[in-house]
């Protein structure tokens, strides 16, 4: 995840068309709990779970039609 100053509440990043990129809640400056990330057509690339900016439990990676392929456990 890129180095990215975070405020508190739901923060949400845009792809330079505009469309939404990532979203997810920040907790203390950092993300925590359930995230997303979408491609520049708005279909679902990633999911998952922070807690206090470590990536935990598992994590989805979806391929372009936005179907779940791959499931990583980060513990």
């Amino acid at each position: 995840m890129p180095q990215t100053e975070f405020t508190e509440g739901v923060h949400e990043e845009r792809h330079r068309n505009g469309s939404l990129r990532a979203r997810g809640p920040v907790v203390d400056g950092k993300p925590h709990g359930y995230w997303e990330w979408f491609r520049l057509d708005g279909t679902m690339l990633r999911s998952g779970s922070f807690a206090a900016g470590e990536p935990v439990g598992e994590w989805t990676t979806y391929d372009a039609s936005g179907a779940p392929y791959k499931v990583t456990d980060r513990g």
